[in-house]
């Protein structure tokens, strides 16, 4: 039997976890080739992760074993959509996997939301992240307080880059424009705003145990707001049980005169962004006293209330979710199952879970795709004709050669500033590094 011809479209964790599992598989033989818009491979990893959460980011040793394996072929800097159709990938391969995470923002749906100044933190953690097509504003850096909602690990992510010192940036892969732009900024306060109580709080123990621990910066919880009943902390989980006796701990220690503050507001919702065509104000519900409304002065909000998936062409799209409708993983069109096509991550089931998240939702897409292996083996033509039409459009492709050029250039780049590594992150960069310009 001839080996099953896979494409996947991303390659961060879902994407790189369904290649390994399909390329160790035992009882049949399978090429697999990643597609990824971006010259450089891992998706959120390398793009999402906190620069200094250096421990989390350790996973790349992981995710390159993968791509080095001979049976998977990485093809960076190919836009599925342009450069090559989704018709195209179903004619040239027996089956297509969809692994393109959720690069978009959920809105709050809040007035206001649309002025300047009211930022979604995704575009701020793109910018320090080195990502090429970040659109970071930095002119709202002059404001002295910035207003980050949601309590999640990405708003404390954001929260804690605002606050870092230069020197801590440092340790980190962070482009040296971002460190600088970050060091001359205006912000002295952060102040991050739960629309629930601290026992309803999305960010891990471990991740405020770390912000509280920063050094440019006072972190404050009011003490007010962990006045919980007897009754809702008797029914709180272990882990929600450490998270509100860390919280009490900050709460009762006394500010050290930093020159930057982190102040939690729980139990408040946004109910407008004030301002006539820039933010001045968030104002502020009180959620246990609807009664109490406050206007909280600020020109920098910084929302980070979660991801959705994006529509791609060629596949059908629920935009009430966000994802690829499916059943059992492969893709469906109304109630019809669409034959070799598969979704998996977070376009598959939303933004939620941990990088391990994606591996059992790998080995269930994969699972469902080598059931149907009888009935797909032979049906692409091969990724020969994938190739062509990529050279006779004039695709500068990034194969995994070229993508550790980059690597390489950007240790260079670290070495010669006394760092380990920093990011490039200019995209016609990166293409001239990897020798893959056109």
């Amino acid at each position: 039997m001839a080996p099953l011809r896979i494409a996947v479209v991303g390659s961060g964790p879902a994407g790189a976890f369904c290649a390994q599992i399909l390329t160790e598989d035992t009882d049949h033989e399978v090429r697999v080739d990643v597609f990824e818009r971006l010259p450089t491979p891992f998706g959120l990893v390398r793009y999402g992760v906190a620069p200094d959460h250096q421990k989390i980011k350790s996973i790349v040793a992981s995710l390159t074993e993968i791509f080095e394996n001979p049976s998977v072929r990485f093809l960076g800097n190919v836009t599925v959509g342009s450069d090559i159709t989704m018709d195209e990938l179903r004619a040239h391969y027996d089956a297509v996997i969809l692994a393109s995470g959720a690069p978009l923002d959920r809105r709050l749906g809040t007035p206001g939301e649309d002025l300047s100044g009211v930022v979604a933190a995704r575009n701020f953690v793109s910018w320090y992240s080195g990502h090429p097509d970040a659109t970071f504003d930095t002119s709202v850096l002059t404001a002295e307080r910035a207003v980050v909602v949601g309590v999640g690990n990405v708003a404390l992510d954001v929260a804690r880059m605002l606050v870092r010192t230069p020197d801590e940036l440092r340790r980190t892969d962070v482009p040296e424009h971002v460190i600088d732009t970050l060091a001359g900024h205006s912000v002295r306060e952060v102040c991050v705003v739960g629309r629930r109580g601290p026992e309803h709080a999305k960010f891990t123990n471990k991740e405020f145990l770390e912000l509280a621990e920063v050094e440019g910066a006072d972190v404050i919880v009011s003490p007010d707001d962990l006045a919980l009943s007897q009754e809702a902390r008797a029914g709180t989980r272990p882990a929600t049980a450490r998270l509100l006796a860390s919280l009490q701990k900050v709460a009762d220690r006394r500010p050290q005169g930093r020159p930057r503050s982190i102040r939690f507001l729980f139990n408040r919702t946004p109910v407008e962004f004030v301002g006539d065509t820039s933010v001045s104000a968030v104002r502020l519900a009180h959620t246990t006293r609807p009664e109490v409304v406050e206007d909280l002065p600020t020109g920098l909000v910084l929302p980070a209330v979660g991801y959705r998936g994006a529509a791609l062409s060629g596949v059908p799209f629920d935009d009430a979710s966000g994802t690829i409708p499916h059943r059992d993983a492969r893709v469906l069109d109304g109630e019809r199952v669409l034959p070799g096509l598969y979704a998996v991550g977070w376009v598959k089931r939303g933004p939620s879970g941990v990088i391990g998240t994606n591996r059992l939702c790998a080995s269930e897409t994969t699972a469902a795709l080598l059931a149907d292996a009888p009935d797909l083996s032979g049906k692409g033509s091969g990724p020969a004709g994938v190739d062509a039409l990529l050279r006779l459009r004039g695709v500068a492709v990034v194969d995994w050669s070229r993508w550790r050029a980059i690597e390489a250039a950007e240790v260079a780049r670290g070495e010669a500033t006394g760092r380990t590594r920093v990011k490039l992150y200019d995209r016609n960069e990166m293409l001239l590094a990897a020798g893959a310009a056109t």
